[in-house]
């Protein structure tokens, strides 16, 4: 019972070892091939399309909701207390740019493109079009990988600032017709109290979190092995990780941001 305790943990141990020896070889080639090479702005574009333009709806629709039901629940609790929606528009402008508005896309961008990206290199790599790749004089880093990480780059912010927008114009929706708050009062709200740091807090997190999902989604899908059943769980290891990494990352990046007054 105990040596196979051991024997799991170790296991364990060695896997998550050899999965972050594989990412931090992945980044540093990643970083060397930037400054030593062309860049591949045909595959750059192609990957932004997939990853930004096709993740615009769902990622919209979610902070659409997201900052409907927030602004429910902010007026319902403040009219219970103070007789009054009070603050309603800071709160929902608040919430969404600063925190929900960049997590909530950077997991759904995970679920949706990271996927893509993990099935894709995945079915790559067990088809051998990799070491094709190799064969024919071609770093996979190069034009696989930075196309991948450039995009996201790109592209993550962008998905976000349209969820914030959708977020606190959700918000706003429910306010003037749930609470009958009139709508030049909700928007007073957020320009008396929002900064261009609170926007900048956000902006900053998405380009990290969009780290995060490309160098995970790719390394998972570039370190493959077993053929269909190894892409399944490839694909299913990047998203895990993934949104994992975003919500831990989050927490570390804020208190950053706090202590230098980005907040």
């Amino acid at each position: 019972m105990v040596q196979s305790i051991s024997e799991s943990i170790g296991g364990l141990f060695l896997e998550l070892s050899e999965s972050a020896g594989q990412l931090a070889f992945l980044v540093r080639s990643t970083v060397v091939w930037m400054f030593r090479s062309s860049i591949e702005w045909k595959q750059i574009l192609t990957q932004m399309v997939r990853i930004g333009v096709e993740s615009v709806g769902v990622s919209t629709a979610t902070a659409l909701f997201t900052g409907m039901v927030l602004a429910l629940e902010t007026s319902s609790s403040f009219k219970d207390l103070f007789n009054e929606p009070l603050f309603t528009g800071t709160i929902v402008a608040f919430a969404i740019i600063k925190e929900l508005g960049p997590v909530m896309t950077a997991v759904v961008v995970a679920g949706r493109a990271g996927a893509a990206i993990a099935a894709e290199l995945g079915t790559m790599k067990v088809t051998e079009q990799i070491d094709a790749l190799y064969t024919l004089g071609t770093d996979p880093i190069r034009f696989l990988v930075i196309p991948r990480v450039v995009a996201f780059i790109i592209v993550l912010p962008l998905l976000t600032v349209f969820a914030d927008f959708a977020g606190v114009i959700g918000g706003g929706f429910v306010a003037h017709y749930k609470y009958e708050i009139p709508v030049v009062v909700y928007w007073h709200d957020i320009f008396d109290h929002m900064e261009n740091k609170q926007l900048f807090h956000g902006l900053i997190k998405t380009i990290v979190f969009a780290l995060c999902i490309a160098f995970i989604s790719c390394q998972k899908g570039l370190s493959t092995r077993g053929g269909a059943e190894g892409v399944g769980k490839a694909t299913t290891a990047a998203v895990v990780e993934s949104m994992a990494a975003v919500l831990i990352v989050d927490y570390f990046l804020t208190a950053v941001l706090v202590s230098l007054g980005l907040t």
